[in-house]
């Protein structure tokens, strides 16, 4: 049940029903659009999406989801304008959490890894696969980038740190289903670091978009989850 619940919260609080059906449904038709205009058939393309589906609906995972792929594309489109290699951020978003294992500490590189090669077996130009590798590795630590498009990809990334409180704690209790094996004081230890790193930074978000939108909101939720961990930690 509990399971149930912390799977179903991040869909739950954007999409409903028939709309999260929509989304998925608009997530997937994306992919398809992107691969198509490569060499690649609809056997391929099939072959690549069920990879990509398998992987996000994997049962490990309770937040890095299709869902959250839907939200990163819904926050992305919103400002594409503003991107100036709309491919290589949508083969970013699609691959840049498809290798997620709670007990590695290099899942972005092996996602960039599985991106370059899928991306090469159909022919998509090197300086796109160079600059998609480049966002992916980019949300390993989410430090400013000389490349914006780098910058606008991980602040949506971040951007469920700043959702009003009540879909932050759903988000954070996802994640701690994805840590299932690390026991409570270990879990709380290293995720007070991760709250502590955030909350140093002068500002989380480098755009300017989601700065104005995100960034007041994701410190309190921040601060508001570390308070809760330091009272567990010293019980």
């Amino acid at each position: 049940m509990v399971e149930e619940y912390a799977r179903s919260t991040i869909i739950t609080l954007e999409f409903e029903g028939q709309l999260a059906e929509m989304y998925i449904t608009m997530i997937k038709e994306t992919f398809y659009q992107l691969v198509q205009k490569y060499d690649a058939g609809e056997a391929r393309i099939s072959e690549l999406w069920l990879e990509i589906e398998k992987a996000y609906s994997s049962s490990n995972r309770f937040y890095h989801t299709l869902a959250h792929l839907t939200a990163l594309l819904n926050q992305l489109t919103e400002i594409q304008t503003e991107i100036s290699n709309w491919e290589a951020v949508l083969f970013s978003l699609y691959y840049h959490d498809i290798v997620y294992d709670a007990t590695q500490s290099d899942n972005e590189e092996q996602s960039a890894m599985v991106a370059t090669e899928r991306m090469r077996c159909i022919k998509v130009p090197e300086p796109i696969i160079e600059v998609c590798e480049q966002h992916i590795l980019a949300t390993k630590w989410h430090k400013p980038s000389a490349n914006m498009d780098s910058n606008y990809f991980t602040d949506a990334d971040l951007s469920i740190l700043g959702y009003p409180f009540e879909a932050y704690s759903m988000y954070a209790k996802s994640v701690r289903m994805e840590y299932l094996i690390y026991s409570d004081r270990i879990f709380n230890e290293g995720r007070s670091k991760v709250l502590k790193h955030f909350l140093r930074m002068e500002r989380i978000f480098k755009t300017d978009f989601f700065y104005s939108r995100f960034e007041q909101q994701a410190k309190c939720n921040l601060a508001k989850e570390l308070d809760t961990l330091i009272g567990f930690l010293n019980e």
